[in-house]
């Protein structure tokens, strides 16, 4: 569920897809050519970790349950592992056959959302994660009949690096944004903080972000019909299959990208109350939309402040 930005004055747009979304840089016009090494980076990111590449370095482990990992392929994992164990296995990067049990076997541009797909056969539960082996050589082995999903966190990932790299090129501020999970760093021109509106079912305030990240998960744009109904992207590692949730989105703000993206899945799972505690206990602020109901704000969820509404 991507967020939309505006275009403060005196910045440029880069747009181009990469790691099955739409990636969009925010920058000074005239550090046009340092962004784009952000598609650069994307790019790099995608060949090594897309599961929808059979040549990625990420299908070929999955097809033969391990390897040595490149070094870029060892981090995503091992972030991968401990957000898993973080957030209680709620976000569970070993789901990759319960996806293509549901429907979600191609990348999304390539499915026919409206032609009713098959409904799945019973479906295995996540949890394989804890058994997953990654040493400190980058020697990595996977259990049996397993296979890894990187795309969420990878994304969030991504981003976060992309902002490091223009950090490191001394480009003044901008946003990175990746399907809309996104992270900023330093101020717009003549600015106080990045307008973002939070796409969700109904309408919400602009969030005037002035550092770090923020990542949506939601039920409404990766969704498909089966003969059992509705499904959509986000599986619930307790029962293998799509989640049933009273959320049509969960948003979440953060230090960095993976963090906002890993939370916000799993308080989508979890649900309007579950998922307000979730946020809560570590420390998060977010907002929740129910299917049913008014949005819910936890924590200190951004509020424009008024030299903004008052401009």
């Amino acid at each position: 569920m991507p967020g939309r930005l505006s275009t403060p004055a005196g910045m440029s747009r880069l747009r181009f897809p990469a790691m099955g979304t739409d990636v969009e840089v925010l920058i000074p016009s005239q550090d046009v050519a340092a962004g784009h090494r952000v598609r650069e980076l994307f790019e790099e990111w995608e060949s090594v970790l897309s599961r929808f590449r059979p040549d990625s370095e990420l299908s070929r482990v999955n097809a033969s349950g391990g390897g040595v990992a490149s070094p870029l392929l060892a981090e995503a994992v091992g972030a991968a592992l401990l957000a898993a164990h973080a957030s209680g296995g709620l976000f569970d990067p070993g789901l990759a056959v319960q996806l293509s049990q549901a429907g979600y076997d191609r990348p999304f541009t390539e499915m026919d959302p409206s032609s009713p797909l098959p409904a799945p056969a019973a479906a295995r539960p996540g949890g394989d994660w804890r058994r997953v082996l990654l040493t400190d050589r980058r020697l990595l082995r996977l259990p049996p009949g397993m296979h890894l999903d990187l795309g969420g966190i990878a994304k969030g990932m991504a981003v976060d690096a992309a902002v490091t790299l223009m950090r490191r090129l001394e480009v003044p501020g901008g946003v990175v944004s990746a399907g809309g999970d996104l992270a900023v760093w330093g101020l717009p021109p003549r600015g106080r903080s990045w307008g973002i509106d939070v796409d969700a079912p109904v309408r919400t305030a602009r969030v005037p972000l002035r550092r770090g990240a923020l990542a949506t998960s939601g039920t409404q744009r990766r969704r498909w019909e089966t003969t059992d109904g509705p499904a959509h992207h986000t599986i619930d590692p307790r029962t293998g299959r799509p989640a049933v949730t009273d959320l049509v989105s969960a948003s979440v703000v953060a230090s960095r990208c993976r963090e906002a993206e890993v939370a916000a899945t799993a308080a989508l799972v979890l649900g309007a109350e579950d998922g307000a505690a979730f946020l809560t206990a570590r420390g998060l602020h977010g907002l929740l939309v129910r299917r049913d109901g008014p949005p819910a704000t936890v924590g200190a969820w951004p509020a424009r402040d008024r030299a903004e509404v008052n401009r």
